[in-house]
């Protein structure tokens, strides 16, 4: 066997190694990171595919299965990505007529506590006039530096932290019942309650920063999971029309996500629109969508786009939708399999969380 054979082959077994490790249910934050760059990952086994094609000549059983097995990875990690393509249906229907006074506008910014770009965030504020204004990783300059939105923004909810998970939330519109939680860990804050529209509707609102699993953050994902799982398990038995926004930090496609989705009965946006990457800002070829906005059936979307660079690692992401009953009878919520909610209790429990409850 010649040497290009040999290396083509440790490259064939290595690029296996994605779609192996993503496929278990281990938790270790190496083995969860293979969830986030699928994209990135189906362009390298498109490139090595190619590249295996050319180097065999196919005359041993060894170059089938090496071309085969890595087409099968490929197919893998491309089912998980197409939802989030335009050439997929789309979950949530296009707002095409109604009451204007039902829309309500997001707008999701990790801001990056570092950051002291604070202008570049005020400019899209000003342009886009939000609703609501979630920013993320904002400590006390960051709250100084938004004073000013005050006067417009009249319902405030502050939860200023230098450990990258502090919390600012910015309403035009009434906020009742608020509550600021910490659902897994003493240190990780998230902000409950409801908010009033124009007509009057009541919404719940939850916002949402899960910490990540990284070796400068956590070992495992157990925590992160158990926090958007604990949510999506009660969402659904709340029985409101919700919106859950923030940062998540989980891809949308990851099977956590996915899961809280399928628990909560709340539809994605994104599905059938594009990936809307946030993160990372500063690297092209890597950025996947780790800001969420999802939301009950009974809206529908007006406007959804992720914002420019505004010195952070994260691009805002904003959103507007229309509240109308009717879509509920239209659209159909995501279901999740009795052995998936086993599981997803299962992490909740490993996690031992601070609250048994959202």
């Amino acid at each position: 066997m010649e040497i290009s054979e040999i290396i083509m082959l440790i490259a064939c077994g290595l690029f296996l190694i994605p779609s192996l490790a993503s496929a278990t249910r281990f938790d270790q934050w190496w083995i969860r990171a293979f969830d986030f760059p699928r994209l990135q990952i189906s362009i390298l086994i498109s490139v090595i595919i190619v590249a295996a094609i050319i180097v065999f000549d196919f005359s041993k059983v060894i170059h089938f299965i090496a071309v085969a097995l890595l087409l099968v990875s490929l197919i893998y990690q491309v089912e998980k990505i197409y939802p989030y393509t335009w050439f997929a249906k789309k979950e949530v229907m296009k707002f095409e007529d109604g009451d204007p006074t039902d829309n309500i506008s997001i707008l999701v910014s990790n801001v990056l506590t570092p950051n002291e770009d604070y202008h570049k965030l005020l400019e899209i504020v000003n342009r886009r006039q939000p609703d609501i204004l979630l920013t993320l990783e904002s400590d006390e300059k960051w709250e100084e530096a938004l004073k000013g939105l005050e006067d417009e923004y009249k319902y405030c909810i502050k939860v200023p932290q230098d450990n990258l998970y502090g919390m600012h939330l910015y309403s035009k519109l009434k906020l009742e019942e608020t509550e600021i939680r910490y659902l897994v860990k003493d240190d990780i804050p998230s902000i409950h309650g409801f908010v009033r529209l124009d007509d009057n509707s009541k919404i719940r609102i939850h916002c949402m920063h899960p910490r990540p699993p990284s070796p400068s953050e956590a070992d495992t994902s157990t925590n992160r999971d158990a926090e958007l799982l604990m949510l999506g398990r009660d969402v659904r038995e709340q029985d409101d029309s919700v919106l859950v926004f923030g940062d998540l930090n989980d891809v949308a496609w990851s099977r956590t996500t996915r899961l809280f989705q399928q628990m909560s009965g709340l539809m994605d946006p994104r599905i059938g629109r594009g990936f809307f990457n946030t993160f990372h800002a500063d690297y092209r070829f890597f950025r996947w969508p780790l800001d969420h906005v999802f939301h009950s059936n009974d809206f529908t979307l007006i406007d959804i786009a992720r914002e420019k660079h505004i010195g952070s690692d994260h691009f805002p992401m904003y959103i507007k939708l229309n509240f109308e009953r009717k879509a509920e009878l239209e659209q159909n919520k995501p279901e999740a399999e009795e052995e998936e909610k086993d599981w997803a209790q299962d992490k909740i429990d490993d996690a031992e969380p601070r609250e048994k409850g959202v």
